[in-house]
């Protein structure tokens, strides 16, 4: 606010109310009124700069993401064989994630329930949930499948025959398994669910609602009575070399300011080579069915190759998805942007 600033008044035989004594008191009057203002003015001036100067809160500095732990924890499921539901691989693999979760997380629940997949097999699906602070209501959702396609569909040779599932599976629950190693150790102050979806790889390209059928059922039957979300992000397909993660549409569709905030941190932290600012078509994931089911905007980090005839990575539903593939600096780039997602939460 800009101050008045007064006027000089030269002092002589000359009375300025001189002939005017009946405006004298309505002068003094204004005088008394515009001192008044300019003091309330100052006040509120003062108040506004006081408001705006109110420090911000401190940033969190979010923990380093390790890399080779999760590469370990990948490997630990493609070591059980491929996780096919009804396999003693599935259930041995199903047991080492509940364990691991156990181990870091506040609360573990299990989901497990018979599911009639498209071709009529009743599979014993088991979707596996890992919760921080349960208690809280600002909660984040980060989901990944760990079950393997029981197929190699776009392989040329033993087509009939299931898959290691490396990256499309294991990558992300790896990533996943890590995060929760390290919320377990630095214990921030808000709610954390990790979700591991069964069934996602069970289905037929000629019906897309036989995929994801774990995820489908959780979504219908959430792990808490009306459980809800800021958001989620799902991971699928993270862990491959020099792997490029697009603005896949369905994400932008439901949850456009999701993915801005994820690729701008990602960004920030130097790993626009992987988070590219590229959009690209929608597809039917897990995220597919906790935003249209359970209303819960959610993204997918997905690998997308625009040199391959499928659009997703290479070895994609083939025998080549194998743990020589996994690249420790893809899961340094997915982890460590999730860590920052979360811990910018803090700061808010």
């Amino acid at each position: 606010m800009k101050r008045m600033g007064q006027r000089g008044v030269k002092i002589n035989s000359y009375h300025p109310f001189k002939g005017l004594e009946p405006l004298k008191g309505c002068f003094y009057f204004l005088l008394i009124f515009l001192f008044v203002g300019c003091t309330s003015c100052n006040q509120q001036s003062n108040s506004d700069q006081s408001q705006n100067n109110t420090p911000a809160k401190p940033a969190i500095p979010a923990p380093s993401f390790n890399a080779d732990s999760a590469y370990v924890f990948v490997k630990a499921q493609v070591d059980f064989g491929p996780r096919t539901p009804n396999s003693a691989a599935h259930t041995k693999c199903g047991d080492y994630l509940a364990m691991k979760l156990r181990e870091f997380c506040d609360t573990v629940i299990e989901q497990r329930t018979p599911i009639r997949a498209y071709d009529g097999k009743v599979l014993d699906n088991r979707n596996l949930i890992g919760s921080f602070n349960p208690q809280l209501n600002n909660r984040i959702m980060l989901c990944s499948h760990w079950d393997s396609r029981p197929w190699a569909d776009q392989d040329t040779v033993d087509k009939d025959k299931p898959i290691d599932g490396a990256n499309d599976g294991a990558s992300g629950v790896g990533v996943l398994l890590e995060i929760a190693r390290q919320l377990h150790l630095a214990q921030p102050n808000i709610g954390i669910d990790i979700i591991f979806f069964d069934m996602e790889d069970y289905g037929n390209s000629d019906n897309e609602d036989s995929y994801a059928l774990g995820t489908q059922y959780w979504a219908k039957n959430p792990h808490v009575q009306g459980y809800t979300a800021q958001y989620g992000i799902l991971l699928d397909m993270v862990g491959a070399e020099r792997a490029t993660f697009t603005k896949e549409g369905s994400s932008m569709q439901f949850a456009g300011d999701v993915v801005d905030k994820v690729w701008r941190i990602a960004a920030s932290k130097g790993y626009s080579d992987y988070f590219v600012y590229q959009e690209t078509r929608g597809i039917i994931d897990d995220h597919t069915y906790v935003n249209t089911i359970a209303k819960i905007k959610c993204i997918d980090i997905i690998h997308y190759d625009n040199n391959s005839p499928s659009k997703f990575w290479q070895y994609w539903h083939t025998h080549g998805d194998t743990i020589d593939k996994i690249d420790s600096n893809t899961l340094k780039a997915v982890g460590q942007t999730l860590l920052e997602v979360i811990y910018a939460e803090l700061s808010l």
